[in-house]
């Protein structure tokens, strides 16, 4: 629900900037805001999963989304909007390291990848469902009422979850050590300050420049979280996170690939609803269904995905990333043939598909490799991590690169779709360098039923 959340989004931006005659920093705070308030939460919430039971906090979090949506659909203005998207977020983070976490907590090895491949097409079905279901009901509606229809389906999906979630899971507190419980609040703030200080300079620096100096306060504050961490643990306390987490390789080298991975991958299908819908005056619809075939094919190649990361590890990511960046070339040199009409615009969407087989080579697979090795009482916790770079990744991408299209947007929108789907490929390009590094690692990229057999 939270995917689709995001996927249908992404088609009515230009529709909800006419009915609410919202600017453009407006318009990216839609996107932006929701990985703001998600990136804030994640760890406290995955912690707090760990220690008070996962199941527990999926339920909250999915009523909290449900309300806020609602909130979101009745939005009178631009601002409310995004307040309600805000607490949308907060829902997100909240409910997204439950679900790694539960499938840390019940399956190992080759299960766990499939059970992360089953997600995976879970994930793929919502991209590709979410879009066609936005572009149809704004179609369907009058151009005042469509959007926010958009949102308010979020409703009964929501409510129903929620039903279901009360009746079939075990929502007896997670049990615990005779020691006292310790949520560690001090570090839990500090987080959040330094993730918010790092994300925001990227959403509001367009408009005020010194949002920048936001940016060393940033990174001031994870220092400070950092050292708060080790003296709580050495004071004999449970931190927010167990520092230790970071010495696992395999664990350090995924999560931070999969952050560089998410500037770059989230702002593809953004700039392909802008491109489609301004500069070829094509409807919400048309632009949604041009992404079918690329998130179907993500679907597939997670189920894939999951069976080759068993055998061949991190090159299955390797592999997908190689893809990804062959989709982008191809659609770099098929957007201006479109443009002047001398391809076909379904053309577009066909070249984009290789796109949805990476990405579904890459997301399910490194979140298999990245979990494999933490131990699973910190499964919530390093899912969280993980996700947080995610969700900064995702802020900040999203904001660098509808800056450069609308930066760009005068020369024409091809040229603008064009120009930042080349930046898309050297971030993809950074994020394959650092899984060649895992991958190229003496002793190779150990496959899931190896670490298996070894637990």
């Amino acid at each position: 629900m939270a995917l689709m959340a995001v996927s249908i989004v992404n088609v009515t931006l230009p529709s909800i900037q006419r009915g609410l005659g919202a600017s453009d920093t407006g318009l990216q705070w839609v996107l932006s805001g929701y990985a703001l308030s998600f990136g804030i939460v994640l760890v406290a919430a995955g912690r707090s999963g760990d220690l008070l039971g996962r199941e527990r906090i999926f339920v909250g979090g999915i009523a909290l989304f449900t309300v806020s949506s609602l909130a979101a659909a009745l939005a009178p203005d631009i601002f409310w909007l995004n307040i309600a998207r805000l607490v949308m977020g907060v829902a997100s983070g909240m409910v997204n390291p439950q679900v790694a976490g539960l499938i840390q907590q019940h399956y190992q090895g080759r299960e766990r990848a499939q059970a992360f491949a089953a997600f995976g097409g879970v994930v793929g079905v919502a991209v590709a469902v979410g879009p066609v279901i936005g572009g149809f009901l704004l179609g369907m509606f009058p151009a005042a009422i469509g959007w926010r229809t958009t949102l308010a389906i979020n409703v009964p999906v929501g409510a129903a979850i929620t039903v279901l979630a009360l009746r079939w899971m075990d929502l007896r507190p997670a049990p615990r050590s005779t020691r006292k419980l310790d949520l560690d609040p001090v570090g839990a703030v500090i987080l959040g300050l330094a993730v918010l200080l790092i994300m925001l300079p990227f959403m509001l620096a367009s408009d005020e420049p010194w949002a920048w100096l936001l940016l060393p306060l940033g990174g001031a504050s994870v220092w400070l979280w950092v050292r708060w961490e080790r003296r709580y643990q050495q004071a004999g306390r449970q931190p927010m996170v167990d520092l230790r987490l970071f010495r696992i390789r395999s664990f350090t080298l995924g999560s931070l690939m999969i952050g560089i991975y998410f500037m770059a991958s989230t702002s593809i299908w953004v700039i392909q609803a802008q491109l489609v819908q301004q500069g070829f005056r094509q409807s919400a619809l048309t632009a949604s269904l041009l992404t079918v075939p690329a998130a179907v094919c993500t679907a597939i190649a997670a189920q894939v995905g999951g069976r080759l990361v068993v055998t061949i590890g991190r090159w299955t990511v390797v592999i997908g990333l190689v893809i990804m960046l062959v989709g982008l070339g191809a659609t770099v040199l098929m957007t201006p043939l479109v443009a002047d009409q001398t391809a076909p615009l379904w053309l577009l969407g066909a070249v984009m598909t290789p796109i949805g087989i990476g990405g579904g080579m890459v997301t399910s697979p490194n979140q298999t490799l990245t979990l494999r090795e933490v131990p699973v009482s910190d499964g919530g916790t390093a899912a969280a991590i993980t996700q947080t770079g995610q969700r900064i990744g995702t802020a900040v991408g999203t904001a660098a690169m509808t800056g450069v299209y609308f930066h760009v947007l005068p020369q024409g929108a091809h040229k603008a779709a064009d120009t930042t789907y080349v930046l898309i490929g050297v971030v993809i390009i950074l994020a394959l360098i650092v899984s060649l590094v895992d991958a190229l690692k003496p002793g190779g990229a150990p496959s899931v039923s190896s670490d298996a057999k070894r637990q």
